[in-house]
């Protein structure tokens, strides 16, 4: 009974671990999750789809350390994939992993995904008439000229929202028009969904990631990009409306119809990169629960771990 009584007292903790693309998340999720006895969940919005490896650095099998990880490879590319979806999903392997004594350790780079599944959000309804109004003026004239709209409407909302990604600008675009209010407004309330919760950031300069962010795109071009994405096109890569979204993909589908060069590609993926890294950042910066970490602190493990067990 003395057992039970300390596991009732001390739930097992959620932990995400949060930050910018190639500043270092995994390779903390993996020491985190064998210091806690924890597996890992996916909360990367690209990672879901099988046959997507080297564009969203995804972690070869054979360097998990054994640890399992949840919400890898589910989807095929041709399947669209929802917040509210991903939600369901992750918040329904957290609770799995919690029931028998795992802990959860989240990481990924959506930030939305991530808010979403720990914050209260409950996900806005929707119009079909609405939707199918945008979606073909999307068609028609194109994301650009509709993210210009939403900015007009709610630069928040555009500020985290990439030019390209047509499908999140209908969605946010439709928000507005049926409820009146910016889609900004809708977004995750910083509030945990549940209380046993914690938010680890791995902080770094801002010029070392750039730096790295060009290591990475380079390697993920000598690695192969272009030809994982000519695999994937006769999967339905090309129409996904969420797959076909992936920086780095879109270019080398430049390359492959030849719209780019392999050099231009290289250089646009970089530039959308670290623009995304400060999408990211945008969500992060201002949310006080979190703790920064140095990425290259010497006792970065026993300093993330010390954090998770004052939780406790």
């Amino acid at each position: 009974m003395a057992s039970d009584a300390t596991t009732a007292s001390a739930p097992v903790p959620i932990v995400a671990i949060v930050g910018p693309t190639a500043s270092g998340k995994t390779a903390l999720s993996l020491d985190l999750a064998e210091a806690l006895g924890g597996e890992v969940v996916n909360t990367d919005a690209m990672q879901v789809y099988r046959g997507m490896d080297i564009g969203t650095a995804k972690l070869p099998l054979a360097e998990r350390r054994g640890i399992p990880h949840h919400l890898l490879d589910t989807l095929e590319v041709s399947e669209p994939a929802t917040v509210a979806e991903f939600q369901g999903w992750a918040r329904a392997a957290i609770a799995e992993l919690r029931a028998r004594g795992a802990t959860p350790v989240l990481v990924g780079g959506s930030a939305l995904y991530t808010r979403a599944i720990l914050d209260r959000f409950d996900f806005p309804g929707t119009d079909p008439a609405v939707r199918e109004r945008l979606e073909a003026e999307l068609a028609e004239v194109g994301s650009a000229v509709l993210h210009a709209r939403l900015r007009e409407l709610d630069p928040v909302a555009a500020e985290r929202i990439e030019v390209e990604n047509g499908r999140r600008v209908v969605r946010a675009l439709e928000v507005i028009e049926i409820t009146g209010t910016p889609f900004s407004a809708r977004l995750p309330e910083a509030e945990y969904v549940d209380p046993h919760t914690v938010q680890l950031g791995v902080a770094i300069d801002k010029e070392l990631l750039h730096e790295r962010i060009a290591i990475r795109v380079r390697r993920m071009f000598d690695d192969g990009l272009v030809e994982e994405v000519e695999r994937l096109l006769s999967l339905g890569l090309a129409t996904s409306r969420t797959a076909g979204l992936a920086i780095g993909y879109r270019q080398a589908m430049a390359v492959l119809a030849g719209e780019m060069t392999r050099e231009e590609a290289i250089e646009s993926t970089i530039v959308a990169t670290r623009k995304f890294a400060r999408r990211q950042m945008a969500w992060w910066r201002n949310d006080p629960r979190i703790t920064w970490l140095d990425h290259d602190d010497p006792d970065l493990l026993a300093k993330a771990v010390d954090v998770v067990r004052a939780l406790r």
